[in-house]
């Protein structure tokens, strides 16, 4: 039903201008065909994943598959001192379900690294058999107007570098497009990057290989009530292993 309603949509808009409009048509066309069609399908990536926090709720663990599942990441911190309420409980119950559990780290652009990175290491276990850590990295509309780029990389390379010493693994940055782009390019060259896109590719602009890509932020999954965040790995199951054994699991 939204293909047809898109196409009349267009004929009308394209079909009732005058010559001098015709860029316009054009561009509100091309538009509309992203958002209805929305071009980013995540099909051809054989390993599916997802990350919860506290505001999915219960979870009835026992009824996600780790085979349709193959990881799992949770909300462990979030600046300096703030611990999410479910993660001890999910990452018990996770890992008892046979799930690769990851922790990731709600990064606050105006607090300490290291601090930060202490209220992580604190929180989270230290397991062999874990998926590296993740800090999430995303506009903080209440402190970034007070700090400046330098400042932010710093601080960011502080943590990382600390987690990265502490778990013997490559952190990984879960950002944005915009954020990537403004912050990240031509830096941590060597950090995996974790994208969340939900219409376009998630391809970067620098060409940058991407890791993850959080593809919704809307899926359901049996066992969990709530929307939940779906995730793919780019690769396939013999560039997923691989990634297991770099990351000694």
């Amino acid at each position: 039903m939204q293909k047809k309603s898109a196409k009349k949509q267009k004929q009308l808009l394209c079909y009732s201008s005058a010559f001098a409009m015709t860029a316009l048509c054009i561009a509100i066309v091309t538009y509309l065909s992203v958002f209805h069609q929305n071009p980013a399908s995540a099909e051809s990536y054989p390993i599916q994943g997802f990350d919860v926090s506290h505001h999915q709720g219960e979870i009835d663990w026992k009824k996600i598959s780790p085979q349709q599942y193959q990881f799992v990441y949770l909300k462990a911190t979030e600046g300096g001192d703030f611990k999410d309420t479910k993660f001890q409980d999910y990452w018990l119950e996770a890992r008892e379900n046979g799930m690769r559990v990851g922790a990731y780290h709600f990064f606050r652009l105006c607090r300490d690294g290291t601090i930060q990175a202490q209220n992580f290491i604190n929180t989270v276990p230290n397991k062999a058999n874990a998926l590296p850590p993740v800090m999430d990295l995303e506009y903080d509309s209440n402190c970034i107007n007070n700090t400046t780029k330098d400042k932010l990389l710093k601080e960011i390379r502080v943590m990382h570098n600390q987690l990265q010493k502490h778990y013997g693994k490559q952190p990984i940055f879960y950002t944005s497009k915009s954020f990537y782009n403004i912050v990240l390019t031509g830096e941590f060259k060597s950090t995996p990057i974790w994208i969340r896109e939900y219409k376009e590719s998630p391809d970067l602009k620098d060409k940058r290989p991407w890791t993850f890509w959080q593809k919704t932020s809307q899926g359901s999954i049996q066992g969990i009530t709530k929307a939940v965040d779906l995730n793919v790995f780019h690769g396939n199951e013999e560039e997923w292993r691989k990634f297991l054994e770099k990351n000694r699991l």
